[in-house]
């Protein structure tokens, strides 16, 4: 009976640790499982941010009203909307800004005024056949005869100041200038044509252009000449 009893003894007490051992394994089997849960948790926090920022669709829309509510997101909404418009404004002002006009886009002709009287000239009138507005300022450089070689002539002392501005030719737009002719009867010169170059606002000439002189006296002459500033209406009111 002892020895009976004594083998049932140590039978139950195996089981028991078999049992404790079970335990064990499944406790630590939950606090993997536990682990992974909290691991797999915090990746989805983690990511979270990431997929608001690039949502636009109902997690957005569910924080502009949740902030919406608060009151705070109105002024903010008013704010983008401000910087939004601003954007396009400044967006629109830079795409019409005005640049320098180009001797290829201007179509540039002269008739020869008063041809043999006091006041003998040639009417400039330059227009902007670009697409897009454009400047001129100061006065054209003009070689009479068209030979490039030869100086430019000087602006008119008589010419009213101001031609340092720009004048901006809207596409189709005209400026004038003028070229006075003085003719003393004796040793002058005489053409027909003339080439013109435009300046920039350092002063410095672009590529010169041949210009035919129109008019019932295409003909002129002259033994000394110079040369008025643009300007949005003919010379001497004509």
């Amino acid at each position: 009976m002892t020895t009976h009893r004594a083998r049932r003894t140590a039978r139950a007490a195996a089981l028991a640790a078999v049992t404790a051992a079970l335990a064990l394994g499944l406790t630590a089997c939950g606090g993997t499982d536990g682990d992974s849960k909290a691991a797999d948790g915090g990746h989805a926090a983690g990511t979270a941010p990431s997929r608001s920022v690039s949502a636009s669709g109902g997690d957005a829309k569910a924080d502009a009203e949740q902030a919406a509510g608060s009151g705070g997101t109105k002024e903010g909404a008013r704010s983008a909307t401000a910087s939004n418009t601003t954007g396009k404004a400044a967006s629109k002002g830079t795409t019409t800004a005005a640049r320098q006009c180009r001797g290829d886009e201007m179509l540039v002709t002269a008739v020869h005024r008063f041809a043999g009287e006091q006041g003998d000239h040639l009417l400039i009138t330059a227009s902007n056949t670009s697409t897009t507005p454009c400047w001129v300022t100061s006065y054209p450089a003009v070689k009479l005869d068209g030979d490039v070689d030869s100086a430019a002539l000087p602006h008119s002392k008589k010419d009213v100041p101001g031609g340092d501005k720009h004048l901006t030719l809207q596409p189709g737009g005209k400026v004038y200038s003028a070229v006075n002719l003085f003719d003393y009867g004796s040793k002058h010169h005489t053409a027909q044509s003339f080439a013109i170059a435009l300046r920039g606002a350092d002063g410095r000439t672009g590529p010169f252009y041949s210009v035919d002189s129109k008019g019932q006296k295409p003909q002129f002459n002259w033994n000394e000449a110079d040369v008025l500033n643009w300007n949005t209406r003919k010379p001497y009111d004509f």
